[in-house]
């Protein structure tokens, strides 16, 4: 596995790859960044880090089939492996951690 470390992007993608489920596409994952996250971004930035993730071994893919509407081009559908869920809950678990080291005292300021 390359570098396990996820960057912010990296964790955004992953995260919407996680709950879109079996309807995880490049198209179907950037439809929901934008509208989930209010963030735009553009196709290529979404298959350059599901293929990242991929070389990590956080994700798997698989060509589903052939459509006309495609012009018989096939889709490429991405799921979160154990080490892509792992790796999840390991942010998560350091963003908690800080979280919880933050005097409440800080929180009056805001």
């Amino acid at each position: 596995m390359k570098g396990s470390n996820l960057g912010e992007f990296e964790e955004l993608i992953l995260l919407t790859v996680a709950s879109l489920g079996s309807d995880a596409y490049a198209v179907t994952v950037k439809e929901e960044l934008e509208s989930t996250a209010n963030r735009k971004t553009n196709i290529s930035a979404i298959h350059s880090s599901l293929y990242r993730l991929e070389d990590k071994d956080f994700l798997t893919s698989e060509f589903g089939g052939a459509t006309n509407k495609r012009g018989g081009k096939k889709k490429r559908f991405f799921k979160v492996t154990n080490a892509g869920f792992a790796a999840l809950q390991e942010n998560k678990d350091l963003r908690e951690k800080f979280w919880k080291t933050i005097p409440q005292l800080s929180f009056s300021n805001i």
